[in-house]
């Protein structure tokens, strides 16, 4: 199949090693230097190029902030034919823009940032196919992704956007909330050592992402959720009530089971 990638990123660059050694695989940027170490493909940086190209299959690997304009500016390039994808873990947009779009499509969300997954052991992490997809872009994506050992998910747009409020907008919400009162401490412990990585590899992400993450319409219920434990912790604390206390840890330990 003839494959078309856009963005040389850490997951388009990811993507296109994988898929290289069995398909006929170009990688699109508009930076040139971000192309130098790309192996057993063709490395473009015009959209003539794309036309001649004639990809059967494009995979839009560009940061979330440019998804949608990725598409518009390629879109004129490609053949009717071709289904158009999206590995954006942030959906929010993206159902009005294909149905609008004329092309089939296909949108998954492979669920190991580059952050903090091992990319050549990725047997314990996830990735989702959403249920409005075509055929034929499910059935490749699932392939790739059961090649990878990933545990696979099928959700429609509906429900990914909900998932991701609870399995992003949570952790983000609360390591922000960490980094929010960090002060240097010159002998952390190793608890505190590791919120501090988990911290880094956050803040690490394009800021749009975070942004458009917590700005999930669904977030706003998770983050009222951390907002009431959170005080009633602090009621708890306040009363050096030993018995809440333990029921309160009792209830955490059950919940992480």
């Amino acid at each position: 199949m003839r494959i078309l990638i856009l963005g040389a990123g850490k997951m388009g660059t990811f993507l296109t090693d994988v898929l290289c050694m069995k398909h006929d695989v170009a990688l699109y940027d508009k930076d040139s230097k971000k192309l130098r170490f790309v192996f057993n493909t063709q490395r473009m940086t015009s959209l003539e190029e794309v036309k001649a190209f004639k990809p059967e299959l494009l995979i839009n690997a560009v940061t979330v902030k440019y998804t949608i304009q990725a598409f518009e500016e390629v879109m004129p390039y490609l053949p009717k034919d071709c289904i158009i994808s999206d590995i954006s873990s942030v959906k929010t947009t993206l159902p009005d823009f294909y149905a609008k779009c004329g092309f089939r499509f296909v949108s998954t969300h492979p669920m190991f940032g580059p952050t903090f997954a091992s990319l050549s052991d990725l047997r314990t992490q996830n990735a989702i196919i959403i249920a409005e997809s075509d055929c034929l872009g499910k059935a490749f994506f699932k392939d790739l992704y059961n090649s990878l050992h990933l545990n696979l998910f099928e959700y429609t747009f509906k429900e990914h956007d909900e998932t991701m409020a609870y399995c992003l907008s949570i952790p983000f919400a609360s390591t922000l909330a960490f980094a929010s009162v960090m002060k240097h401490q010159d002998a952390p412990g190793t608890t505190f050592k590791r919120h501090m990585a988990i911290a880094e590899g956050v803040l690490s992400e394009d800021n749009f992402l975070i942004s458009e993450i917590l700005f999930n319409p669904n977030s706003t219920k998770q983050l009222a959720l951390i907002q009431e434990q959170l005080s009633e912790l602090q009621e708890i604390v306040k009363s050096k009530d030993y018995d809440r206390m333990l029921a309160y840890l009792n209830q955490a330990r059950e919940n992480i089971k």
